[in-house]
């Protein structure tokens, strides 16, 4: 699903050099449920960003479900990323004067799909996240869980491939949290949806299948017990300059 080699990052502010990324290799494979943990300023949304193509990145590449998003160009990586991708984010990013239902069919409108249509797959797809009762409802109607929940719907309303998620429960209570986790979880056993999540929250990574930890950059756990055993991601060497 995701074959990322020798990603490289770097944030420049005049003289100021920050390496954000500095030779990722990462691997995924579909249906995997995989959280990204390390400590702030390690480099996991840089990455996340660079894999799902909402960044440029300077040196490597990133292959999803076989193709280059590096060779693509800015439009076909946005619309690749509408076509085949869901993101969550901790702020939601909900639009505040439009109900829950048009929030999600709203990507679906954009990327020119029926009225009709959109609004039937809109409402499946809260269904799916047990919130089709609250489908006419506003934002500021719903709690910090059920506005996730909507993003969460928003994130599956197209199918995708892969869905990404930046601390999906950064603004949530504990029990809001858990019941995200619990619903995420539960949508890759039943569905094989494949996740990559950005996380702080020690909970998520435990539910995962495996947890990658990074550190200045670099990754410095894949996840993995045995690494001379078979598996979908070969360690990162790290070598002192």
């Amino acid at each position: 699903m995701i074959s990322a080699t020798g990603v490289h990052k770097t944030f420049r502010t005049g003289k100021i050099e920050v390496h954000a990324l500095r030779g990722v290799d990462i691997t995924v494979h579909r249906g995997e449920m995989v959280a990204i943990m390390g400590p702030s300023g390690c480099g996991k949304t840089t990455l996340l960003n660079c894999l799902s193509g909402l960044d440029e990145f300077d040196e490597g590449e990133v292959f999803i479900e076989g193709t280059n998003i590096r060779q693509m160009s800015d439009r076909r990586r946005t619309a690749y990323r509408a076509e085949r991708m869901g993101f969550v984010f901790q702020t939601y990013n909900l639009l505040p004067v439009i109900t829950a239902v048009e929030n999600v069919e709203l990507p679906l409108l954009v990327s020119g799909v029926a009225p009709a249509e959109a609004r039937r797959r809109a409402l499946a797809a809260l269904e799916r996240v047990d919130l089709g009762n609250r489908a006419h409802h506003r934002p500021a109607e719903l709690s910090g869980g059920q506005r996730q929940r909507v993003t969460i719907a928003r994130s599956l309303v197209n199918d995708p491939a892969i869905v990404w998620a930046d601390e999906p429960t950064g603004n949530l209570d504990s029990k809001s949290a858990q019941d995200i986790i619990d619903l995420m979880r539960g949508l890759n056993r039943s569905q094989q949806q494949t996740f990559v999540i950005v996380t702080h929250d020690a909970a998520i990574g435990e539910q995962c299948d495996r947890i990658v930890r990074m550190q200045d950059g670099l990754i410095i756990d894949n996840g993995i017990a045995d690494p001379t055993e078979s598996s979908p991601v070969q360690p990162t060497l790290v070598k002192e300059a």
